[in-house]
């Protein structure tokens, strides 16, 4: 529902010479309000004007864009790069002005509160994602540097800037250009959270070592970031994150097929280093290679983990019998388990762990776990007391259609679930398919029949009146947008070391 104030400010910015020239005699109260509107309407032009005579102290995106009582829609789910492209650039322009008529209050910009998703409510459909923010906001920054009016529009101006940073090889020089010469930007690039794709390790810690860690909260290094044990090690005994609350790390960071005696003591620091950090909440593994020392790494942490994705982690007994007993197990909210054969190799201690993580978990991830249709009945047995549970996801496992309809039928029976992905039922694939599905294969299934079996459980959905419950099938895993913005340099960057691996098999021979 929309205010008829809220209308009535859609109907002054939808005229946006009108707009852009009656500023100047518009209340301060009304910005925000006006704001939204203009977000909503993609009006680029007055959010412009509007954020070069920003009159407050502080403009929060998230807030500006979430619900409100003059209308109630969440536009922060949104990143058209009009809208945004219009708000950075009347952030540089509002630097750069020399008003005659109000004093300059802007103190902090929070850019943090917009999210990255799939489906875009703009009907422009060309959206700035955390990427290209990163790209446009540190541009902005250098072009103060050399403005001509700078000096005399800066004067004493200081504004905060906060936004979460994604950084590869394509902006490195730029960004780092920026965080080296903030101290004489009136804009001050502050880093909430930090992802880095793509990326040589050297010039991640030096990136690094521009921003403030001090005021980081949230740490991904992804793809082709070849940070391993030893790199992560000097990171955290070098650089203090008193503020992190979620970690993620590339894949093989830990390898303890590989580990010497002097391995196991630099795991050692590294658990006490991730102890000391007293706000962390989140941590995430994946495609490390753990067996046995699991309990090594976690159990020096002092705050107990809500989110915890040990998928393709070879876990062993040990490990998830630490799991199912450690203090983390009654406050995890997240839990990914996948690639575990956990059916046939632990299934009393996955009963406990979830057991012990029942009245708080939210969302479940158990892909490529080998879950047959005579587990259909232990997996109800376990899931049956997680009854908080949102978000469940299975995809890659051996199911035909008779068990995924008689799974959906007990899904039915979750009160906040939400979200499930389920795999192509195992009957409508060739009869030579062996799990788990290697990519090329994973295409190779009877599409009708799917299309059928999907809408037999969706109509079970129906029939229990769950059609808030969303069910789907992505085939090469849930959406990622960061991964979506990048992918062009991704793929450029696995063709390069395809070439040079060519390159180099072909010397040795």
């Amino acid at each position: 529902m929309k205010s008829l104030r809220f209308i009535s400010a859609e109907a002054f910015v939808s005229n946006t010479e009108l707009a852009r020239r009656s500023l100047s005699s518009v209340a301060h109260n009304l910005f925000p309000l006006l704001f939204k509107a203009s977000y909503l309407l993609e009006k680029g032009d007055v959010i412009h004007d509007l954020v070069e005579h920003w009159p407050l102290a502080d403009l929060n995106l998230g807030e500006l864009l979430g619900g409100t009582a003059d209308c109630g829609a969440d536009l922060s789910r949104g990143t058209c790069s009009l809208c945004l492209a219009g708000c950075l650039t009347g952030l540089r322009d509002y630097v750069l002005s020399q008003p005659a008529s109000y004093k300059k209050r802007l103190k902090v910009v929070d850019l943090t509160g917009v999210k990255d998703v799939e489906v875009q409510f703009c009907g422009c459909q060309q959206v700035m994602g955390r990427w290209a923010r990163t790209q446009l906001l540190a541009k902005l920054c250098l072009e103060l540097l050399v403005h001509p009016q700078s000096d005399a529009g800066t004067a004493g101006l200081s504004i905060e800037v906060l936004i979460n940073l994604h950084v590869t090889e394509r902006n490195y020089e730029l960004v780092a250009q920026a965080l080296l010469k903030k101290c004489r930007c009136p804009l001050k690039i502050c880093c909430v959270a930090f992802r880095s794709d793509n990326l040589a390790v050297q010039k991640f810690f030096y990136i690094i070592k521009l921003m403030d860690p001090s005021l980081l909260r949230r740490l991904e290094v992804v793809h082709n970031v070849r940070l391993e044990m030893e790199h992560l090690e000097m990171l955290l005994t070098s650089i203090p994150f008193p503020l992190l609350t979620s970690l993620t790390l590339p894949a093989r960071t830990f390898n303890v097929r590989r580990f010497s005696p002097e391995d196991e003591q630099t795991l050692s620091t590294i658990g006490e280093k991730m102890g000391e950090m007293r706000q962390l909440t989140e941590l995430s593994l994946s495609f490390s290679i753990l067996t046995g020392r699991i309990r090594k790494l976690l159990s020096p942490l002092k705050t107990p983990l809500k989110m915890l994705d040990v998928s393709n982690c070879s876990l062993n007994h040990a490990d998830m019998a630490y799991l199912a007993n450690s203090l983390h197990a009654s406050h995890l909210e997240a839990l990914d388990l996948s690639g575990h054969n956990i059916p046939d190799l632990y299934p009393s201690t996955f009963f406990k762990l979830l057991s012990h993580c029942s009245t708080t978990l939210r969302s479940l991830t158990l892909e490529d776990c080998n879950i047959g249709d005579g587990h259909i009945s232990m997996l109800v047995v376990g899931l049956s007391s997680c009854q908080q549970l949102r978000e469940f996801k299975f995809l890659g496992n051996p199911l035909s259609s008779q068990a995924l309809r008689r799974l959906f039928a007990f899904l039915c029976e979750l009160p906040l679930l939400r979200t499930v992905e389920f795999p192509v039922p195992r009957d409508c694939y060739p009869a030579d398919i062996a799990y788990p599905i290697d990519d090329a294969s994973l295409c190779r299934y009877d599409h009708h029949k799917y299309q059928s079996v999907a809408e037999e459980l969706r109509l079970i959905l129906a029939q229990a009146n769950r059609e808030d419950v969303k069910a789907s099938t992505p085939l090469f895993g849930s959406y990622d947008a960061a991964v979506h913005e990048t992918n062009s340099e991704l793929g450029a960057f696995l063709v390069k070391s395809f070439k040079e691996t060519l390159e180099k098999f072909t010397t040795s021979l």
